[in-house]
């Protein structure tokens, strides 16, 4: 069955030169060239993937993340911004994106971006059962929540899976290559940025106090290490 990839992108020569290099690679491809219209397909649509532009008339890429995951639609975001827009970058992550890329961007790049984030079931983690006791909460792998008593925190796929992946290796260091390898499903990236703030995250949900983890522990100068 062929990924449906929805672009969002005002661009109208940029997102017919992506088009046609994504349906030349196997996946289905629609578009929308404002952001109202954007989020009412990806709703509609609900699609595998989605390239979402920061600059948008009519509604922003960011206020779209947002909307999408608050209709808990968990599926891969890549944002495409233009230099320069770093604290739009970490915003997009905060709101959860799943990756960035800038403008000008290779189409190499961005479609082995594409790949990794459809190729799921390859990420780490294989060996964690799917439901782990930690202090006091619950996490519940299969259905990408964190109870603590009688809270529900939700879980994005990509964060369980990161999760899973540093729990799988307990006690070891994992750097962030590794997590970009094992996760992600490239080598290199321009920045550690985007893995910094799925952990940060990450602790947020997990941990009792985020600024003293107890878990998810810094390396500094080499990763994260997992401590039950």
């Amino acid at each position: 069955m062929k990924e449906n990839i929805l672009i969002i992108e005002d661009e109208e020569d940029l997102v017919k030169g992506l088009k046609l290099n994504l349906v030349d690679e196997g996946y289905k491809v629609d578009y929308a060239l404002n952001g109202k219209e954007g989020l009412e397909k990806a709703l509609k649509e609900k699609p595998d993937l989605i390239l979402l532009d920061i600059m948008l008339p009519a509604m922003n890429g960011l206020e779209i993340c947002k909307e999408l995951r608050r209709h808990k639609m968990d599926i891969p975001i890549i944002m495409l911004t233009a230099k320069g827009e770093e604290i739009d970058k970490v915003i997009g992550l905060e709101l959860g994106a799943d990756d960035y890329i800038s403008k000008p961007f290779s189409l190499r790049e961005l479609l082995a971006r594409v790949k990794a984030h459809l190729r799921r079931e390859h990420r780490g983690g294989e060996n964690v059962p799917s439901v782990i006791q930690l202090d006091t909460l619950k996490i519940d792998f299969g259905h990408y929540k964190v109870i603590r008593k009688d809270e529900e925190i939700d879980l994005t796929s990509l964060e369980a899976d990161v999760l899973r992946y540093l729990i799988g290796q307990e006690g070891k260091v994992v750097t962030r290559d590794d997590l970009l390898e094992k996760i992600w499903g490239y080598e290199k990236f321009p920045t550690t940025r985007t893995i910094d703030n799925h952990v940060l995250k990450l602790r947020k949900k997990i941990e009792i106090d985020p600024n003293h983890p107890r878990h998810i522990l810094t390396v500094y100068g080499g990763g994260y290490r997992f401590v039950h």
